[in-house]
This record gives C-alpha cells, structure tokens and sequence, in this order.
C-alpha cells in the first residue's frame, strides 16, 4: 500500500468518521477545524490535528496544503465556508479535492469552484436505508450512473447448490456476478461451473430494475 497524505477539513461526525478510517488504513492525516475542542479530540486519531481558518489563503500555505494528495472538505452548516474553502484548495495546486454537500444547490457551486468529487452523506444514508429496507436481500451496493449498480445480495435460497450455468443469471435476469464472498474467500470472475452455497454473497452489476427484481426472488 502506497501512504497518501489527506487532509480533512472539518472535524464533525462526517469528518471524523472519514479521518479515523484513513488513519486507521495507515495513512497521514491532517485534522483542520477552527473549533478548538475538535480539534483536541481529534489528536487522538489523526497524525496531526490544528486549529486553523481554511478561507484564509495563508492558512492553506503555513500548513503546506499543497502536498497533500487529497482534501476532504467536510465543513459542517458554513456554506460559505465550505465552497471557499474548496476553491483556495484547488488554487493551492491540491491534486484531487472531495467536498461534502449539504444541498443540491450547495453541490452544484462547489462543482463549479473546482471540487472534483461532490458527496451528499445525508442523501445518500436514506437513499441506502430506504434501499435496505425495501429490498432486505441486498447487503450493499455502489451506484454507478443513474441506472446501474453494483450489489452485493444474498444468495437466494432456490439457487444454492447450483452452479452458475445451472442458474444462467446473466440470461435470466440480465445481470452479471463479477464476483462471490464465501466464507473468508473472495472468487473474482468465477468460472460458470463455480457452485453457489447457501451463505455466499453475490457481488454483481447491472441496471437498477434488473438488479431490483433478483434481489426481490424469494
């Protein structure tokens, strides 16, 4: 594993979530908040934590935001905050810069200022809630485009014991597995006469309303 210099900006529950991972991965992590006992806490699970304005430009240069591989903006209700924030990083040369959204509108500026990867962490936990609970076979899922996903599901119960050729998803319901979780073992690309358990996970791609429908077999 290459080491990645990141830096988060904005030291609440979405900021401190996604800093404690990337330091528990082993990465460096500069924690950033002008909120003093934030930053305290953070010392804990950051390489460094300092208290400090992000819209002032010579902020940004004395703690040489400039080689960092990426910036997390993630700058709680202080919209203005956070889209100035976003284009002083870019103007300081950072490679790739994710900022968090907290309305459409809100995203749509911080695209335009320079962020290349815009999140909206609310949206998304009720659009994967609402997911969970309207289709309970489906674990987890990466949204690819407005129309297709990749998921991970649980095998369905007619299914197990069957190899893949038997089953013949891909022509029955027009998606495809790219991979399976059995156990502790991860197969990539399974072959057509690989067999299904009972406890495997199905990691496959496909348009929403396909995946929608094998998720739902009972």
């Amino acid at each position: 594993m290459v080491r990645q210099q990141y830096a988060v900006v904005g030291l609440g529950r979405f900021g401190t979530s996604v800093a404690r991972r990337l330091h528990e991965a082993g990465h460096d992590v500069l924690g950033i908040d002008v909120n003093e006992e934030r930053v305290e806490d953070a010392e804990l699970y950051v390489t460094h934590a300092v208290v400090a304005d992000t819209t002032e430009e010579k902020t940004l240069t004395a703690v040489g935001i400039r080689n960092f591989d990426c910036a997390i903006v993630a700058i709680g209700n202080d919209i203005q905050s956070s889209i100035l924030t976003t284009l002083l990083l870019k103007e300081q040369g950072v490679k790739k810069v994710i900022a968090k959204a907290l309305s459409k509108h809100h995203g749509k500026v911080l695209e335009k200022v320079g962020a290349d990867w815009v999140i909206y962490p609310e949206r998304d936990m009720g659009e994967r809630v609402a997911n969970q609970l309207l289709s309970p076979n489906i674990l987890n899922y990466i949204e690819l485009s407005k129309e297709y996903n990749i998921e991970e599901i649980v095998t369905p119960p007619g299914m197990a014991g069957k190899s893949l050729q038997e089953i013949n998803i891909r022509a029955k319901y027009n998606i495809s597995v790219i991979a399976i979780v059995s156990g502790t073992d991860i197969i990539v690309s399974p072959s057509p006469a690989q067999i299904i358990h009972k406890e495997d996970l199905l990691v496959v791609i496909g348009d929403r309303k396909s995946l929608a429908r094998f998720s739902n077999i009972e």
